[in-house]
């Protein structure tokens, strides 16, 4: 039996939602305060917490860090986007708003305490960042740390791959800074930065003669590593002969410079990256499979930005206060729009071009408040063979629900049915959940509720649009 602790300071209304779920089978604790629903997580184990947004003493948005890995929906009778937002921003799962339907409630209750498995031994033990600048939450995120920290006090090779600006270089500086390692130095190499004549002469240095121009000896970057960890970002674009070189040292622990005939012992943990697919590479014989085998002993992959849920909005906050101090500005805040923009685009640059973008708007901003004009991206909501397709209606997906009415008084449910009406034409249901950030179930079970029928899909020439 799932247990769901309420927390409202209306008695009437905490009994009529205590008996309703009671009535369903659940079990429910209540409480009328933050602090009494604190001491109720603390004694209980809670499967979902349903509280109100307004309580005495604290607002309730304070158990949403509270409550751990434990989702939140939060009750209101301010049924405006901004209230919902904010406390969707938080990290709430799901958002009513007073008098709420009883068939809406527990179908929000069944839903969520499907898609929410809670475990009760991590749930008020939520993973914290690995290092400064590495923040997240979402399950992809936590499994990386997890992995990060079980494999950090080893001297396992760790390959770390994802797309370009994801965050690659600081968790190879959280692997280095949590191992013993920490005290020694850590090296960093772009491959793709090093012209192909010199990346071997770069890594494995070379001796005084070796070549013309080698008018002194000098060491290379794996042995001034020693002791140390040698991150190689993109090792994809290693050369095939410096690969051939980097694979002996990684088997024998020993290098050679160049023009030298004598070998050296060096200890180094590499640490390498990529947004390639190594493997395939390597059945196109552009990498070798012994090489990829070698560094591939902990894999850990990098989920894109635009996978990171409400990470978004986490990240865009960090920002925005990093920049706000560093500018010797006053703190900023989003607007709606400017949310429904961060968490609607997808975000090709990943976490690197979200930081751009803030740092820019920050810079641009004229008052306390940032609005989607001044994050300046491209706010397209469909696919470009979407667009391509509907050219030439000479409709732009989005661009109403952008220039209409300001979404300060705008309801969840009248934002959510807008939202369907104006982009199910161009978009599939499961593209358009995912913008909503919602289950296609959800989304089925929304459109029953506000009796907006499913879009049928039109096949046949358009030629003549």
């Amino acid at each position: 039996m799932k247990h769901i602790l309420i927390v409202e300071d209306e008695p009437v209304i905490r009994s009529a939602l205590k008996r309703l779920l009671e009535n369903n089978h659940y079990q429910v604790s209540e409480a009328g305060s933050v602090k009494e629903a604190t001491s109720l997580l603390d004694q209980h184990q809670i499967d979902l917490l349903i509280s109100d947004l307004r309580l005495p003493g604290a607002p309730g948005t304070d158990l949403i860090q509270l409550a751990g890995d434990i989702p939140v929906l939060m009750m209101t009778s301010y049924a405006s986007l901004r209230s919902a937002v904010d406390s969707m921003k938080m990290g709430a799962v799901d958002y009513i708003a007073k008098p709420f339907d009883h068939d809406e409630m527990l179908q929000s209750v069944q839903r969520i305490t499907d898609t929410f498995t809670v475990d009760h031994a991590q749930a008020n033990d939520p993973a914290p960042a690995v290092a400064d600048g590495v923040i997240g939450q979402c399950p992809a995120i936590k499994k990386v740390f997890q992995h990060v920290r079980k494999a950090a006090p080893t001297d396992c090779n760790v390959l770390i791959q994802g797309e370009s600006g994801t965050g690659k270089e600081l968790i190879a500086r959280a692997i280095h800074n949590l191992s013993p390692r920490r005290g020694k130095p850590l090296i960093c190499v772009n491959c793709a930065a090093i012209p192909e004549t010199l990346i071997e002469s770069e890594l494995f240095g070379y001796e005084k003669g070796a070549f013309t121009g080698a008018n002194s000896s000098r060491i290379g970057l794996i042995e001034a590593a020693d002791q140390g960890s040698l991150f190689l970002d993109e090792i994809g674009e290693l050369p095939l002969e410096a690969q051939a070189r980097l694979l002996r040292f990684l088997q024998e622990g020993e290098i050679r410079r160049i023009g030298s005939v004598d070998t050296q012992k060096v200890d180094v943990r590499i640490i390498a990256a990529t947004h390639r697919n190594l493997k395939k590479l390597s059945q196109e014989s552009e990498f070798r499979l012994d090489l990829f085998y070698r560094l591939n002993v902990m894999p850990l992959s990098l989920p894109p930005l635009r996978e990171r849920g409400k990470d978004i909005l986490t990240l865009a906050d960090a920002f925005l206060q990093r920049y706000c101090e560093k500018m010797h500005k006053p703190l900023m805040h989003f607007t709606p729009k400017a949310i429904q923009a961060l968490t609607t685009y997808q975000w090709p640059g990943n976490i690197r071009e979200m930081e751009n973008v803030i740092e820019r708007a920050v810079i641009l901003a004229d008052d306390l408040a940032i609005d989607s004009d001044a994050l300046d991206i491209d706010l397209q909501l469909v696919s470009i063979d979407s667009l391509d397709q509907d050219a030439g209606k000479g409709h732009k997906p989005g661009q109403d629900f952008f220039d209409s009415t300001e979404e300060e008084g705008l309801s969840l449910e009248d934002y959510f049915q807008r939202f369907i009406l104006e982009h199910q034409e161009y978009m599939s249901e499961t593209e358009l959940a995912r913008k909503l950030g919602i289950s296609r179930k959800s989304l089925w079970e929304r459109r029953q509720r506000l009796g907006i029928p499913r879009k049928k899909t039109h096949t046949g020439n358009k030629a003549g649009n």
